[in-house]
């Protein structure tokens, strides 16, 4: 047997990240709230991508059903995401661990101890930034790759562009961890252009909402594709941080609207997001607490908070997108049709070959 490495070992598609997770292709499918269920992310990993099972707005017992689920339809690795001050999270971490889930995925900082949590029970973790000198903190506190998230991209986001932000992230901590970058992809070209910059593959959220798979209502996937690339807002009104959703007559509403106006739906949001997912009253005021301290909110901030993860149920699984929010990446205006997820994968794994080949000089 020859001991020189295949052509797939040596092509540019295989990148670290595929080492660090064991896929096939360097292509993540996000944690997107609401979305991201075990259909989805069985499917992305089946097909040679990398599926990441939305938890935060699931109750442990939904969490332990999805992560079987998954595990009933693919034997491909695969991560959920969490967020760093939900209050079961020592929990959560164990039971995925010991379901022989790969890595866990953030949107944003986990906390030093978290990361220290999931390294001892032999997990990986991945949190989503949106600067270069998050990334650093990042590296310093021992991730164990990031997404590198730009401006364009759908839900929480910053305002520095993927083309500024990806390269500037490679150049701070692309030398020891992998770096994907975020925010407008979609295709094969962008995945070549991230490896261009640097990055070891892409990220994408919304270019998966946008699949046969996913599990939002058909009529409300043809909102998103009815959008163009400016048919998207950037708003802090849902819950005090900058978002990038779809515009409608409810998100000019909350913009007009006085913060005053808007606690007692919050908290109203609240607790209806409580009911679902399975947190006590004192959970809830733990985690507000530890949301307030980790994330620096007002009172304020912090009731609009909780009101924001109802918005988004409204639209994308009761299938009311004018009395809910339709979070996106301005990407949604490129996008046309609704593929499998393994078209979608295969698709942008043959025009990223044919692109490369085309660069090298071939036809």
């Amino acid at each position: 047997m020859s001991d020189e490495p295949s052509e797939a070992a040596l092509s540019p598609l295989r990148t670290r990240f595929c080492d660090l997770v064991g896929v096939r292709h360097p292509i993540v499918q996000t944690g997107m709230g609401w979305v991201s269920g075990a259909g989805l992310t069985a499917a992305t990993s089946a097909a040679g991508g990398f599926g990441i099972l939305a938890a935060v707005t699931m109750g442990p017992d939904e969490l332990r059903g999805a992560v079987r689920r998954v595990k009933e339809r693919t034997d491909q690795p695969f991560g959920v995401n969490f967020r760093a001050d939900q209050p079961d999270l020592a929990d959560r971490i164990a039971f995925v661990a010991a379901e022989g889930v790969k890595l866990v995925s953030f949107a944003g900082a986990p906390t030093r101890p978290a990361i220290a949590v999931l390294h001892d029970h032999g997990l990986l973790c991945m949190p989503t930034v949106g600067a270069r000198r998050h990334a650093e903190k990042m590296l310093e506190w021992g991730v164990d790759a990031v997404i590198a998230q730009g401006g364009e991209g759908g839900g929480h986001t910053g305002t520095v562009p993927t083309t500024l932000l990806l390269p500037q992230v490679v150049d701070a901590v692309g030398a020891d961890i992998p770096v994907l970058g975020a925010g407008g992809f979609h295709d094969g070209r962008g995945l070549v252009a991230a490896l261009a910059w640097g990055a070891d593959g892409v990220a994408m959220g919304t270019r998966f909402l946008l699949t046969q798979e996913s599990r939002v209502p058909e009529a409300v996937k043809q909102r998103y594709l009815a959008a163009s690339v400016t048919d998207t807002v950037v708003t802090a009104a849902l819950d005090g941080a900058p978002q990038r959703v779809i515009r409608t007559a409810l998100v000019d509403r909350l913009e007009r609207s006085r913060l005053l106006t808007r606690l007692p739906r919050a908290a109203r949001s609240a607790l209806e997001f409580r009911r679902l997912t399975g947190t006590s009253t004192a959970e809830l005021v733990r985690e507000g607490l530890a949301m307030r301290r980790h994330q620096d909110l007002s009172l304020a901030q912090l009731a609009m908070a909780a009101n924001a993860p109802m918005l988004v149920k409204a639209a994308l699984v009761d299938g009311h997108p004018d009395a809910g929010v339709l979070p996106t990446g301005q990407v949604t205006g490129v996008i046309g049709e609704l593929p499998t997820v393994a078209e979608l994968i295969d698709r942008i794994v043959a025009e990223a070959s044919h692109t490369l080949k085309r660069l090298a000089g071939g036809a």
